[in-house]
């Protein structure tokens, strides 16, 4: 969508340098953020989280792989 940071930011109430952050990848997308992006975008609130949710999870799964892989599932009783 053709925008700036500078206009993200002034629409949003989010600190420009916030959304410059968010953009490189050095910065989480907050809820709250989230739900602000939503608006603008019109895009449902669960779209910006559920991105967010995805890529901890991705980079949790790689970061404890091994430790994950060593976990087995219970046993029924």
């Amino acid at each position: 969508m053709d925008t700036t940071a500078s206009r993200l930011s002034k629409e949003t109430g989010i600190d420009q340098s916030c959304i410059g952050e968010i953009i490189s990848g050095r910065r989480a997308i907050t809820v709250d953020t989230g739900l602000r992006l939503s608006r603008i975008f019109g895009i449902s609130d669960e779209f910006w989280t559920g991105l967010q949710l995805d890529f901890d999870t991705a980079l949790m799964k790689d970061g404890a792989a091994s430790q994950l892989d060593a976990i087995h599932p219970l046993e029924p009783a």
